[in-house]
């Protein structure tokens, strides 16, 4: 499958060849705060079949197991778009948020479940609003 993303601001845009069967969740402690969010969705894509315009940023970050992994992201507004190895990538793992086709690509699998946020399960059970109207946080009522 064809797919194209792009930063928030857009000066970071990209095109990819991907299998939607490897589109995964991890739920690390890394993932979860390197993405502000409970857990990362990302996407794997050989890197002969990556396209990338724009200069991100790259951030190398040293996991437990002692792997290097360079986390790459837009240095004006900070997105995250991918992840590769630091030399000689021969592929990329990117950001499911920055890519135009995210709806239609649900998870194939879940990595590091033992660090999942116990809430996750409850989620479909919490109230919401399909934008942010009549929505107030408690301290402001």
């Amino acid at each position: 499958m064809q797919i194209n993303g792009s930063c928030h601001c857009g000066a970071i845009t990209f095109t990819a060849e991907i299998d939607p069967a490897r589109v995964m969740v991890c739920h690390c402690t890394d993932c979860q705060i390197l993405s502000g969010s409970p857990f990362r969705t990302v996407v794997a894509a050989p890197m002969a079949k990556f396209s990338l315009r724009g200069t991100p940023k790259s951030y190398v970050k040293v996991a437990q197991s002692g792997n290097r992994r360079a986390q790459m992201f837009c240095p004006d507004c900070g997105t995250p778009l991918y992840a590769t190895a630091p030399e000689n990538p021969t592929s990329v793992a990117i950001r499911l948020g920055c890519v135009e086709q995210r709806a239609q690509l649900g998870p194939a699998v879940q990595i590091w479940q033992h660090s999942a946020l116990p809430w996750l399960a409850d989620l479909a059970d919490v109230p919401g609003t399909p934008g942010q109207e009549g929505f107030l946080p408690a301290s402001t009522r």
